[in-house]
């Protein structure tokens, strides 16, 4: 499983998305990642995660543990399905 970082944000973005699509290329089942520690995000978590679906190809993709706020914004530009949010356990 692909971890991500505390902070996510367009600092952040460039050198993740390199790194994240690094691991991505070199596995070969599904694409799971883990936003549990994410803490401060802006809309780059989003292309992150978008660029990580790309890179997946036809692989599974999931992003597990993501944060009301991550949700929240992925809803707002209506990319919940893209990015792969996993349901919410109850």
């Amino acid at each position: 499983m692909l971890t991500l970082p505390t902070q996510l944000t367009l600092r952040e973005a460039p050198d993740l998305v390199k790194a994240l699509q690094a691991q991505i290329a070199q596995g070969g089942g599904a694409v799971d990642i883990d936003a549990s520690a994410l803490q401060q995000i802006d809309s780059s978590a989003l292309a992150v995660l978008l660029a990580c679906r790309r890179a997946a190809g036809g692989r599974p993709f999931a992003v597990h543990s993501a944060s009301a706020r991550l949700r929240d914004l992925a809803s707002l530009y209506g990319v919940q399905d893209l990015v792969g949010l996993a349901p919410v356990q109850a």
